[in-house]
């Protein structure tokens, strides 16, 4: 049985940004993995978590499916910190054993340490801009791709050995006539085209 591992890295700001987008997202999500086949573990870090336990989901898991909003162009301090003492702590174990360069073989190359080579992930995000800025070379991200304007999280699984899968991604959230049936569609969709 496939097994994945629903990460929730919203950080809530009271009355600003409550969560429950990335909540609704996460159940739409952990639906498609249980009508497929799919073993689920969750982990909610705005609820706390355990360095320990969480290697163990990391460890188990084939797929990591992340979930975010993007504050200030990135990660909730909180996703940050918590990516930073996960991967941190798996040194030798679980996420990576060594920057990949040797002393002794000049082939070997930076990044190429990680132990995490069988396991797959995707990204998925919120943010309040639209699709539009984008692949824009006139838009605010300067002609970047969503992954590329997102590219240290995904430096981060590749220098543990993790391949991606196509990212996904809602935009003007906090427009007027957002439909959120819609967006959970979309993300079924998705889901169902990525991973068939």
């Amino acid at each position: 049985m496939k097994r994945v591992l629903l990460l929730n890295l919203h950080q809530k700001y009271e009355g600003f940004a409550n969560g429950n987008l990335t909540r609704d997202l996460l159940s739409e999500a952990k639906k498609f993995f249980h009508t497929n086949g799919y073993e689920v573990k969750e982990t909610n870090i705005d609820e706390g978590y355990d360095v320990t336990e969480e290697l163990e989901k990391f460890q188990w898991a084939d797929l990591f499916f992340v979930q975010s909003p993007v504050y200030w162009m990135g990660l909730p301090w909180l996703g940050k910190k918590y990516i930073d003492e996960i991967f941190s702590a798996g040194v030798n174990t679980i996420t990576y054993v060594s920057d990949g360069r040797s002393r002794t073989d000049s082939s070997k190359s930076y990044g190429s340490g990680g132990l995490m080579n069988e396991k797959r992930y995707m990204l998925s995000f919120t943010y309040n801009c639209p699709e539009s800025e984008f692949d824009n070379p006139k838009g605010f991200f300067d002609g970047l791709s969503l992954d590329e304007a997102n590219i240290a999280l995904h430096k981060t699984f590749q220098f543990c050995g993790a391949l991606p899968y196509p990212s996904f991604s809602v935009h003007d959230v906090y427009k007027a006539e957002f439909d959120i049936e819609s967006v959970l569609k979309e993300l079924q969709e998705h889901l169902k085209q990525t991973l068939k």
